[in-house]
């Protein structure tokens, strides 16, 4: 078995061995698939922060994302100040299916960021780790894609 494999059949248990035995299947997979989808959008991610790409970081929002305008500031107050942040890596502590249709979906998840590191110009400074968050995310399928539209606090998403 590769890697990714492996990687699959672990998302796949954990969401199978968190619901309950009366559980629709097809719902299961559904929120297995947007887990999937969610942790790949992650890695994209953390990997335009790695390389302060203020470009691959737009690339991974819908047009018009607040939540997408919001991260491009931050990476370029980063930028500004000669740094890089490596190593993001988001744990998604809890997910929840909240809707799909074609091409989108909503989750409710329960995550933090954690491991990352700002470097350059000679430093490198450990980041504190984020507290858990409770947030809606919803992502949308566009040329074959996952992109977030927008990711809101749970509190106030409609």
């Amino acid at each position: 078995m590769t890697l990714c494999s492996h990687l699959l059949l672990v998302v796949l248990l954990a969401t199978t061995a968190c619901t309950p035995a009366d559980a629709d299947p097809v719902e299961t997979r559904s929120t297995a698939e947007a887990i999937a989808a969610l942790r790949a959008w992650d890695h994209r991610r953390a990997q335009a922060w790695a390389d302060g790409d203020e470009a691959a970081l737009a690339g991974i929002y819908t047009p018009g994302s607040r939540t997408g305008r919001h991260d491009r500031a931050m990476l370029a107050a980063y930028a500004a100040r000669g740094l890089r942040v490596t190593g993001l890596r988001t744990q998604v502590l809890s997910a929840t299916l909240l809707s799909r249709a074609p091409g989108r979906v909503r989750l409710e998840v329960v995550d933090r960021m954690v491991g990352a590191h700002a470097v350059g110009r000679g430093r490198r400074i450990a980041l504190p780790r984020d507290r858990p968050s409770e947030r809606v995310v919803s992502l949308r399928r566009v040329s074959g894609s996952w992109l977030v539209e927008e990711v809101t606090d749970a509190g106030s998403a409609s």
